[in-house]
């Protein structure tokens, strides 16, 4: 018997991101509307949007991940499956123990982008291997190099594979997939479906214009939310 694949956009923003700009309503909207089976919200360094996305991702006909994008003192690091927030700033290690605490997966995303707070250039290969998956398409890409380094990592680590849009705004949920083969339509089961590698990266490329400007706006609202912070 095949068992079922779902689709899965593991790796978007709500609001909530310093960078991003829809409300969770319009990531579950669009993935509904993409005809997408899973949808993980998974914000910098909080997890309030998310856990408000899983709680409603039924009403789309969605599997509702909670997660978070936490900044690691090495880099970025997805927590996939945790119900509560996992501080910023902790070795890479560490953040990875916590995420597991929670019964939760670590996945690396873009882990040789540099300029995107990548984890490879700060750690052992070897502690890059421990994570539960790696991210081997994001679509935010401009030449596609820092991917094939990504894909390349895995294979040879049999470690499993995802893809994720890294959306900022609504409209590119869905952008990059990753199809999860799972006979359990769950949060378990996806988990559990990612751990094993039952997974296959499907995606496309980000328009470069609609990168530059998720860029730049969150560049211009880190620094509206320094300033504010600064003048409360």
């Amino acid at each position: 018997m095949v068992s079922p694949v779902l689709s899965a956009e593991l790796h978007c923003h709500s609001e909530l991101s310093f960078d991003g700009r829809d409300p969770v309503d319009l990531l579950l909207s669009q993935a509904e509307a993409v005809g997408l089976d899973v949808l993980a919200v998974t914000d910098h360094d909080e997890i309030d949007a998310s856990l408000a996305a899983a709680e409603q991702a039924s009403d789309y006909g969605l599997v509702g991940i909670p997660g978070s994008e936490v900044s690691s003192a090495a880099g970025h690091v997805l927590a996939l499956g945790i119900t509560e927030r996992v501080h910023a700033g902790l070795p890479f290690e560490e953040t990875v123990a916590r995420i597991h605490d929670q019964d939760a997966i670590a996945v690396v995303p873009h882990p040789f982008q540099r300029s995107r707070s990548g984890v490879a250039p700060h750690i052992t290969r070897d502690t890059l291997a421990s994570a539960d998956a790696i991210e081997t398409y994001n679509s935010r890409l401009l030449t596609g190099r820092s991917n094939r380094r990504a894909e390349r990592f895995a294979k040879t680590n049999d470690l499993p594979m995802t893809a994720g849009s890294d959306a900022h705004i609504a409209e590119l949920v869905g952008q990059a997939v990753t199809e999860i083969d799972t006979d359990e339509r769950s949060v378990e089961g996806v988990l559990d479906a990612i751990r094993a590698g039952h997974t296959r990266v499907v995606g496309k490329r980000t328009p470069w214009r609609i990168s530059f400007r998720q860029a730049s706006g969150g560049v211009k609202r880190r620094i509206t939310n320094r300033l504010a912070s600064v003048f409360e």
